[in-house]
């Protein structure tokens, strides 16, 4: 049968698209794979380089900090501060495990004052943690560690770049398509074809890459990899069904996500007791 002509425009189109996305990112790879083994070739447009991620990272995140203390929510408890700045400062001196340039990063970490059971790491090291996370969960400092070396797990791996880049060359491929074929809907199955092929897909795999390269920081720094287990636990039992916090968020299963941690974490006791003898 004869496609019709808008259909194989688009079938052409979507074509272009996919060629466009893949040819406008190159492949590289960010870290050492580590004990955890973490190998996936990335794919990085030449458009966004990791300096102007890390610039635009400090902008916002002098601007976050800015606003948290301008509403008097910024690091307003010393005690928990201390004790996130200590933890994170035993997961830095790990980092070259996986990228020897981190050493040099201008690591940073804060407390922001919110119910919300939050943390991030921003491109380039700039981490939060959010109170609501402590006082709703009572983490052992394992269990923070886990937290923590999965956010800085993110920004080791430049997930954030990656993403950046994909968006990047899909809205190249896009405008190609609008202008072939004049049409919203094509250009909407486009869009659909982006996330198929990039946003799902990575955005689960980033984040088992983060917790497999968490749990190994975790462990070479000498805290418990089991913690893992325990924390996703916890969050199950908090949220009861309900969707995790962001930096807990992407992942196809709670059960899928614990037997993969409980794997890794037994991988890494050799790590854990070899950094506690």
């Amino acid at each position: 049968m004869t496609l019709p002509v808008l259909s194989r425009l688009q079938s052409l189109a979507l074509i272009v698209v996919s060629s466009l996305a893949v040819a406008a990112c190159a492949p590289m790879h960010t870290t050492q794979s580590g004990a955890v083994n973490v190998q996936r070739a990335q794919y990085m447009s030449p458009l966004v380089s990791a300096q102007q991620l890390d610039q635009e990272a400090q902008r916002q995140y002098a601007a976050t900090l800015n606003q948290a203390k301008a509403q008097k929510r910024l690091d307003t408890n010393p005690q928990q501060l201390k004790r996130i700045q200590a933890i994170s400062q035993r997961l830095i001196q790990q980092v070259g495990v996986f990228r020897p340039d981190a050493r040099n990063w201008n690591w940073e970490i804060h407390l922001i004052d919110s119910n919300e059971a939050n943390a991030w790491c921003m491109p380039g090291g700039k981490m939060a943690v959010y109170s609501g996370l402590i006082k709703q969960l009572n983490p052992t400092d394992d269990e923070l560690a886990a937290v923590i070396g999965h956010e800085m797990a993110h920004a080791l791996r430049e997930h954030s770049r990656e993403q950046v880049s994909q968006a990047v060359a899909s809205s190249l491929g896009l405008s190609v398509l609008a202008a072939i074929t004049g049409s919203q809907q094509t250009a909407d199955l486009g869009a659909k074809l982006n996330e198929v092929m990039f946003r799902l897909p990575n955005s689960r795999g980033h984040e088992q890459e983060a917790d497999r390269i968490g749990v190994e920081l975790a462990a070479r720094a000498g805290y418990n990899p089991r913690a893992a287990v325990t924390l996703w636990q916890k969050m199950g039992r908090l949220n009861q069904g309900a969707q995790p916090p962001e930096f807990l968020s992407t992942h196809p299963s709670s059960s899928s996500r614990i037997a993969d941690l409980d794997k890794i974490a037994t991988q890494m006791m050799p790590l854990y007791e070899s950094a506690n003898r």
